[in-house]
C-alpha cells in the first residue's frame, strides 16, 4: 500500500495552523488576476469560497443545479452553529470545542484539523454578524447561545429554526457583490458531470446546462467541490431531492480516494416515515433537545394502547413514561450525541414501545419546557401562576424559540405540539465520509481541492449538531483561501488552460456517450424504481446497525440492482432541452456505485465507533465498542479502474484500501461516555 501524506505541520498543536500560515507560498494580488479557480457548489462551504477567492483577487467559476445559490441545501440546516466565545460563561474554550468534537466523532478524526476547526469558529461568528446575520441576542444585547448534543456548555449560536438560511443569505449577499463585480462567473442550472485532468493535474470541468442540455467545457488552475454529502443513497433521508453524490464520485473515479464511506449520520430527530409513497423526510432540529424531552411508555400495554389509537400520549401519567435518554445517561440526558440518540431509540422501538402505527417513533415532550417558562414569566411579570397563565406564557417562550419548526411540524402531522409531544424517529441525515483530504483541503489530485461535507476531513465516525454550519463556513471563508495559494503559486507563468485539448475532448465523449446510453436504452422501470430499491437495501443492511452477514447480502444485492439498473431503466425524453428524469438517472447510476463501496467499507471496518455500529461489536450496555488498536486510521480507498468506461463496469475489487494512521497526541483515547 502507498503511503498517502496529510501534510499536517509540526509543532504544538496550538500552533500548527500559524506557523502554516506564516510559511506558506502566496500569490501577489497583480498575478491573482491571471489565475482562474472552478468552484463547484454554493452552499454554505460553495458560496463562501467563491466569495472569499474572488474577493482575494482569483477569477472565480461558480456552478449549482439550482436556479439560484440561495437554494443551495445549507438552507434547510436549522438549529445553529458552534462557536467557543463562552459568552454563557460556562467554561468554554477552543480546547473544549475540539475535544468535544473528536470525543463525539468517537475518535476517528485528525487532532489538527479539528484544532483549526474549532480555532476558527470564533471569526466564522463575527464574519456572519458583520454580514448582518440576525443571531439571536439575550437580554444584555449580546448573541444568545443554546445547547446541543454532545457537550455540556452552551456554544450553539442560531437565528431561531432558520439558522442555515441566515447564514446562506450572508454567503450569498458576498458571493453576489463579486458576481456584480464581474470577478465570479456564477453558472446556475449547471451540473459538473466530469473533472478534467492534465498532465495530472486538475485543469477543469464537463457540465450538462441543465436547461438547454448542452454539454459544455470550463477550465481553470485548480477545482474545488463543495457539493455536499450522499445521504441520498438511502432515497429516504432529511436531504433535498436533488442532493445527489456525481462531483464527488467522479473525481474519486478519477483518481481522489474516497475516505470513510460507511460513517453516515443518522439524526434522531426526524418527522417519522409516512408511507410506502414518501420521497423525502422531513429533520426536525436538534435544538429542540433543549427543552424537549424524549420518552415512551414504560408499559407495553400502554405503547399498544397508543399504536392502536385507544389512548392518547397526554393520558400516559409521569411516573409510566419512560425517559430512556435521561436514564440511560443521566450527565447528558436528552443530549447525548445524535449517534446515541439513534441507536436508543432504534432500541426502545424494536423492544415494542414505539408509539405510531408502524412502531417507529418516540415521543419529543414540551411539557415540562412550557411549564418551567411559564412559571418563570408569571414571576418576572407578578402573575398568579394559574395552570392557564402558565400555559399561555410557557407556549410563548417555545414559540419564540421555535415556533417556525412547530408551524412546520402542525403542517406536516396535523398536530399541535405545544398540546400534543411529537412524534419522532432516526433517519439519515449527513455524511461524516467524503472525499479525502490533506490539511490543505486538496484531494489526491493535485489540484483538485473539496470542502464541506463533500470531504471527510472535521467530524470523524459521528457530527456533533450545530458542526455541518461551523464546518463549511470553516472552509470556505477561512482555510481554502489560505492554502489554495501555496499551490497556485507554481501557476502564475502557465497562462490560460485551453479547453481543445485531447483530455477534454475524451472526458466530454464519455459524458456524452453515458447520457445516450440511457435516453436509448428501452427499458421498463423508471429511475426511482431502483433508487428505492437501493434506498430499502442500504436501510435495512447498511442503516443504524450493521452485520457481516447482512453487509455481505447488502453487496450482492447492490450489485444485482446495478446491473438490472444499466438493463432495464427506462428514461423518458430526449438529451437535448430539461430532462429531469435524465439528471436523476445520471446520479442515481453513482449511488449504485457509491452504495456497493459503503458496504465494502463498512464490512472491512470490524469495530463500532460513532454513525458505524456493528451489531458483533458492542459494550455490555450496548454501547459502540471501538477497536483502536486495529482501526485508528482513516480508511482512503483508491479505485483503480477505468474511470472511461461509459455503462456498467464498476467493480468494488478495482477500490484499494489505504490507511491514513490516527495519532493522538494531546487527547487520551478511551471509550466514549455519557453517563
Amino acid at each position: 500500500m502507498s503511503k498517502i501524506d496529510s501534510k499536517i505541520p509540526a509543532g504544538p498543536l496550538a500552533e500548527k495552523w500559524t506557523s502554516y500560515k506564516d510559511h506558506q507560498k502566496l500569490v501577489n494580488p497583480a498575478n491573482k488576476r491571471r489565475l482562474d479557480i472552478i468552484v463547484v457548489g454554493t452552499g454554505l462551504a460553495g458560496a463562501s469560497a467563491a466569495a472569499s477567492l474572488a474577493e482575494m483577487g482569483f477569477n472565480v467559476l461558480n456552478f449549482c443545479i439550482q436556479d439560484s445559490p440561495r437554494r443551495a441545501h445549507s438552507i434547510a440546516a436549522q438549529g445553529g452553529i458552534n462557536a467557543a466565545k463562552n459568552y454563557q460563561n460556562d467554561g468554554d474554550s477552543v480546547y473544549r470545542l475540539f475535544y468535544d468534537t473528536i470525543k463525539g466523532g468517537d475518535y476517528r478524526a485528525r487532532e489538527a484539523n479539528v484544532y483549526r476547526l474549532a480555532e476558527v469558529a470564533n471569526s466564522i461568528i463575527d464574519q456572519c454578524v458583520a454580514q448582518g446575520v440576525p443571531f439571536a441576542r439575550e437580554y444584555g444585547g449580546l448573541l444568545d447561545n443554546r445547547s446541543f448534543g454532545g457537550a455540556q456548555v452552551s456554544r450553539t449560536f442560531y437565528a431561531r429554526g432558520q439558522t442555515g438560511q441566515q447564514l446562506l443569505l450572508g454567503a450569498y449577499s458576498a458571493l453576489s457583490r463579486q458576481v456584480g463585480k464581474g470577478t465570479v462567473k456564477l453558472y446556475t442550472r449547471h451540473e459538473m458531470l466530469d473533472v478534467v485532468l492534465i498532465d495530472g493535474r486538475a485543469r477543469g470541468i464537463i457540465a450538462r446546462n441543465l436547461i438547454t442540455g448542452k454539454i459544455e467545457r470550463f477550465a481553470a488552475h485548480a477545482v474545488v467541490i463543495g457539493t455536499g454529502g450522499y445521504g441520498n443513497a438511502f432515497f429516504l433521508s432529511t436531504n433535498a431531492m436533488g442532493c445527489n453524490a456525481t462531483a464527488a464520485w467522479k473525481i474519486h473515479k478519477k483518481g481522489a480516494f474516497f475516505a470513510n464511506p460507511c460513517f453516515t449520520q443518522i439524526h434522531p430527530t426526524c418527522i417519522p416515515r409516512s408511507g410506502d409513497y414518501q420521497s423525502k423526510l422531513t429533520l426536525m432540529s436538534e435544538s429542540l433537545r433543549n427543552d424537549g424531552r424524549i420518552w415512551v411508555p414504560k408499559k407495553m400495554e400502554d405503547a399498544v394502547a397508543i399504536r392502536e389509537k385507544r389512548k392518547k400520549p397526554t393520558e400516559i401519567p409521569e411516573e409510566d413514561r419512560d425517559y430512556y435518554l435521561e436514564r440511560r445517561y443521566p450527565a447528558f440526558g436528552n443530549l447525548v450525541p445524535r449517534d446515541v440518540a439513534s441507536r436508543a431509540a432504534k432500541e426502545r422501538c424494536d423492544a415494542g414501545y414505539g408509539v405510531n402505527e408502524t412502531g417507529e417513533a418516540v415521543y419529543l415532550d414540551f411539557a415540562s419546557a412550557i411549564e418551567r417558562y411559564g412559571k418563570e414569566q408569571c414571576k418576572i411579570h407578578g402573575v398568579e401562576p394559574t395552570k392557564e397563565e402558565v400555559t399561555k406564557r410557557g407556549e410563548k417562550i417555545i414559540e419564540a424559540k421555535y415556533g417556525n419548526l412547530f408551524q412546520m411540524y402542525e403542517k406536516i402531522v396535523a398536530e399541535n405540539p405545544y398540546k400534543t409531544p411529537m412524534m419522532i424517529y432516526p433517519a439519515t441525515h449527513y455524511t461524516m465520509g467524503g472525499i479525502w483530504v490533506d490539511y490543505n483541503l486538496m484531494t489526491t489530485v493535485p489540484g483538485l481541492y473539496a470542502i464541506g461535507e463533500a470531504n471527510f476531513s472535521d467530524h470523524g465516525a459521528n457530527r456533533l449538531g450545530a458542526s455541518a454550519l461551523m464546518q463549511g463556513l470553516a472552509d470556505g471563508y477561512f482555510v481554502l483561501p489560505y492554502t489554495i495559494g501555496d499551490y497556485l503559486a507554481a501557476d502564475i507563468r502557465t497562462g490560460k488552460i485551453p479547453t481543445n485539448t485531447p483530455e477534454f475532448d475524451e472526458a466530454e465523449r464519455v459524458v456524452k456517450e453515458r447520457l445516450a446510453h440511457f435516453i436509448n436504452n428501452k427499458g421498463t422501470h423508471s429511475v426511482d424504481y431502483f433508487h428505492k430499491k437501493l434506498g430499502k437495501v442500504m436501510w435495512d443492511k447498511v442503516g443504524m446497525a450493521r452485520n457481516a452477514e447482512g453487509l455481505k447480502q447488502a453487496i450482492q444485492e447492490i450489485r444485482e440492482i446495478r446491473e438490472e439498473f444499466w438493463r432495464d431503466v427506462k428514461v423518458p425524453g430526449e438529451l437535448t432541452g430539461m430532462n429531469v428524469e435524465l439528471e436523476k438517472a445520471n446520479r442515481v447510476a453513482d449511488f449504485l456505485e457509491l452504495g456497493e463501496l459503503f458496504a465494502k467499507d463498512a464490512l472491512e471496518r470490524n469495530e463500532s465507533c460513532g454513525g458505524h455500529f456493528r451489531e458483533e461489536y458492542q459494550t455490555p450496555e450496548g454501547e459502540a465498542l471501538r477497536d483502536d488498536v486495529n482501526y485508528a486510521y482513516v480508511a482512503a480507498w483508491q479505485y483503480t479502474g477505468n474511470p472511461t468506461e461509459v455503462v456498467n463496469t464498476y467493480n468494488p475489487s478495482e477500490e484499494v484500501l489505504h490507511k491514513e494512521p490516527l495519532v493522538f497526541k494531546d487527547i487520551e483515547l478511551k471509550q466514549r461516555s455519557y453517563k
